[in-house]
């Protein structure tokens, strides 16, 4: 097949594009190199037979050039992390929700029905939580003054007991508590309107914590991972916020960019108008602590220091359950926690 990868430049979407090749595809890249990635605005060496284009998929024209021939997209273009503050939400909104209608509208007018979008965990706020008395219970918004105090954890919202964590299924409710978390929410459900309205297909992907090489370094719209490892670059211990006790799935990019192939060749096969999300992770549990302490020890460089900083949008714990993903693709992560660190300790990152 032919596939347009939007974002293709960037440091998922270039391995989704290796990928895509390797199991045999046509691939052409449509990305804007967008400074905060890309400083020096320079396509990143691709395979073969790629072909490149510089263009941003907020502009019309450039899209529906771009999609000419095409069978499908694979959908990653976008501004990803938390950012600084608000002043961002223009950008975010911008680059996410308006480049994908753009995109969309423009999938309509030249017939090609097959979508496979790069979502997020973002999504679902805060991870799933069970009370020992109420159940099943969603926390509140974090409230500085319990964050201030160093009491992390978020309590039952009922009897303020102590919860516990689990597993994340694609049939939980949406709760974004950020703006780029809600941004990632109207993608999909403007793929989910365009699917119904047009007859077309949408797998989504919804990662979790992606890293490993070329991930950009010494950006604050970076991941986590990129920040340790930008920080150990340096000479500096990473700084871990809070107590280090989030929990979070690392999924490594490769497994993602393999979860897209899987994807690929499962869309068409989906009756029109069919819409159907997926949680991307390793399955393994991890805290940012451990992934600090395990990055450090891998490269070699300070052993982290736990600041109890925080930052108000950020979620205390989210995991995946990705069974759906083995199951109806079958798709299984191959690289482990361990291995996955020593990579990406050697790796070089992304200037």
């Amino acid at each position: 097949m032919r596939i347009l990868v939007t974002g293709g430049a960037g440091f998922i979407g270039s391995t989704v594009v290796r990928e895509m090749v390797a199991a045999g595809h046509e691939v052409r890249v449509l990305d804007a190199l967008l400074p905060a990635v890309h400083p020096s605005a320079v396509m990143p060496v691709l395979p073969e037979g790629v072909e490149t284009r510089h263009g941003d998929v907020r502009d019309a024209a450039e899209v529906e050039r771009a999609l000419a021939g095409v069978d499908a997209v694979c959908h990653q273009a976008a501004m990803v992390g938390l950012g600084l503050d608000l002043d961002d939400a223009p950008a975010y909104a911008g680059c996410n929700d308006l480049g994908t209608a753009v995109l969309l509208a423009a999938m309509a007018r030249a017939n090609v029905r097959d979508l496979v979008l790069a979502g997020s965990m973002v999504v679902y706020g805060e991870g799933r939580y069970r009370c020992s008395v109420h159940g099943d219970v969603s926390p509140g918004p974090r409230r500085p003054d319990e964050l201030d105090a160093g009491r992390f954890e978020p309590p039952c919202p009922q009897c303020g007991a102590e919860l516990t964590a689990g597993l994340v299924t694609e049939d939980a409710p949406s709760d974004p508590r950020n703006v780029y978390a809600a941004t990632k929410l109207a993608q999909e459900h403007l793929a989910a309107a365009w699917a119904r309205a047009c007859g077309g297909r949408v797998l989504t992907l919804r990662y979790h914590n992606v890293y490993g090489p070329g991930m950009p370094r010494d950006t604050p719209y970076a991941g986590v991972a990129s920040l340790f490892r930008s920080a150990l670059a340096q000479g500096a211990a990473p700084r871990v916020f809070e107590d280090g006790g989030q929990r979070r799935d690392f999924v490594h990019v490769r497994d993602v960019a393999a979860a897209n192939v899987a994807a690929l060749a499962a869309v068409g096969d989906r009756l029109p108008g069919s819409v159907r999300a997926y949680n991307v992770g390793s399955g393994e549990v991890r805290t940012v602590g451990e992934l600090a302490e395990a990055l450090a020890a891998a490269y070699g460089g300070p052993a982290p220091v736990v600041t109890g900083e925080y930052r108000l949008g950020d979620v205390r714990h989210i995991t995946a359950d990705s069974s759906r993903l083995r199951t109806e693709l079958g798709w299984m992560p191959g690289v482990a926690f361990a291995d996955g660190m020593r990579e990406f300790a050697a790796a070089p990152q992304r200037a």
